[in-house]
């Protein structure tokens, strides 16, 4: 019996946009990719001045401890920056989208948004692919 066709390996390039790998999204930033991260993320791309930790812990409805896991997944991949200081003899945390941050955000929501035009394309398709087949023949 012939095996069928597997879809192409991860790390494929999208770049060809050949029938094998035109569902091989390799823009969609797996840090950003993240629910918990791509809020975080579009919470700071809309304000430009940062948010309090606080005030980001409420956006995105995680802990404490969640929030600071993913801001220093963030941090450490350059996309966020974290500044702590005092206000009024309290403690604060801020926390900025950096200017690279905001480059692959912007260049994940292209992909993301390919992502959507292709998956309704192929919905679309009156001539779906027969039963067990991954790619067409």
């Amino acid at each position: 019996m012939a095996k069928p066709d597997l879809p192409p390996a991860e790390g494929a390039s999208r770049s060809s946009h050949s029938d094998e790998n035109r569902f091989a999204y390799d823009g969609l930033d797996r840090v950003i990719h993240e629910k918990a991260r791509l809020g975080i993320m579009t919470s700071l791309v809309t304000h430009k001045d940062g948010l309090l930790f606080a005030d980001l812990r409420h956006l995105c409805a995680l802990t404490d401890g969640n929030l600071s896991r993913h801001l220093a997944i963030l941090q450490e991949a350059g996309l966020v920056a974290i500044e702590k200081g005092y206000r009024a003899n309290r403690p604060q945390t801020r926390v900025r989208i950096t200017a690279e941050g905001r480059a692959r955000y912007l260049e994940y929501l292209d992909v993301l948004e390919q992502v959507v035009r292709d998956a309704a394309a192929a919905a679309r398709d009156e001539n779906p692919l027969p039963p067990g087949r991954l790619v067409p023949t």
